[in-house]
């Protein structure tokens, strides 16, 4: 297990969709452990391979230590409530900055566990509103470009400002 580099904003790798994960294998694992230690280093409650440069559809996501980590492979969204929630997002390759985002209050997702078996989770609240953020990375869409051209345009600035002086 290894803590990898983290891909950071407007690296043009996270604008890339993801490639389906075909083999179910050690180096899969081993990919799913370096991820989980990377996104608790970061710190972050949820981590795509794209984030450390693997175009792979590979998420972790760890919401609170009593559920502990979970791993998603080839996520997609089934089904999306007509119901929208907004929460405040951010992003691992984008630190110190956030806002809210509007996401389906519910979602239920199909995905393939570490071993490749097919498997369907319904979610809502804050794990509905990683399961879309993760699922867009995948597809190349960075979370902010959910937000309107105004807010993107305040919002890069001010990540560059931060990322200036540190």
């Amino acid at each position: 297990m290894t803590i990898r580099p983290i891909v950071r904003f407007p690296d043009r790798r996270l604008a890339m969709p993801a490639r389906p994960v075909t083999a179910f294998d050690d180096s899969l694992r081993e990919l799913a452990a370096d991820l989980l230690d990377t996104m608790r280093a970061a710190p972050g409650i949820g981590i795509t391979a794209p984030h450390i440069g693997v175009p792979l559809r590979v998420v972790v996501l760890e919401l609170d230590a009593k559920d502990g980590p979970k791993t998603y492979v080839n996520p997609a969204i089934e089904w999306a409530s007509p119901e929208m929630i907004m929460h405040r997002e951010g992003s691992v390759s984008m630190p110190g900055v956030n806002d809210e985002v509007q996401r389906h209050a519910r979602v239920r997702i199909s995905y393939h566990d570490l071993d490749g078996n097919i498997q369907t989770e319904e979610s809502e609240a804050l794990r509905a509103v990683c399961h879309q953020h993760e699922i867009d990375q995948l597809d190349g869409m960075f979370w902010i470009q959910r937000l309107s051209r105004l807010k993107r345009e305040r919002l890069v600035k001010k990540f560059e400002k931060m990322s200036r002086s540190s």
